[in-house]
């Protein structure tokens, strides 16, 4: 599949934006984990796709290091309260089911790779570990970019999308390196 048919694929899906980059231009910045930590969506220790569970800022980022490109791509969505969370989980979830389409499609194509998404992995109801067993979808549980401290703004500059959660509007970000 080439470049042009992946972005076809990520319109289709309905994204309003989608790049194809070098992971090259993907920023690191360990200092984001601090934020990770502060718990503020309740996952952290609670996920196994979440930190601590999900390695070090430096493990996270050995992950992508195998991968020379990502599919980056972008939602919007109208919003009139910033801490209205149940419309945020929303948008989030059709955001990362939207990913997990294209991805899977990337995969029958014979792209394999690693998924971040707009927010922590949601594929079970109850993430496993809060029950001391192990993942139950490994193959496909995915981390947040968060998670593996990605400068988000600088990745939608390297990909010429705009980087904006003001004026009613919340842009979330997803990625795909293969």
């Amino acid at each position: 599949m080439h470049s042009q048919d992946i972005l076809q694929l990520a319109q289709d899906a309905g994204f309003s934006a989608a790049a194809i980059v070098n992971t090259d231009a993907i920023v690191f910045n360990s200092e984001f984990r601090k934020y990770c930590e502060e718990n503020l969506c309740g996952r952290y220790g609670a996920n196994y796709s979440c930190p601590p569970d999900c390695g070090s800022p430096e493990e996270m980022q050995r992950r992508l290091a195998p991968y020379r490109s990502a599919l980056v791509v972008q939602s919007k969505w109208p919003i009139t309260d910033y801490s209205d969370f149940a419309a945020i989980k929303a948008a989030k979830q059709w955001h990362n089911r939207k990913m997990l389409i294209v991805i899977d499609r990337l995969k029958q194509e014979g792209h394999r790779g690693k998924m971040a998404g707009a927010s922590c992995c949601t594929l079970c109801e109850r993430c496993a570990i809060l029950d001391s067993q192990p993942c139950r979808d490994p193959e496909r549980q995915f981390s947040c970019l968060s998670a593996y401290c990605i400068y988000v703004k600088a990745l939608a500059e390297a990909c010429g999308m705009e980087y904006t959660c003001a004026d009613g509007q919340l842009a979330l970000f997803g990625m795909y390196a293969f």
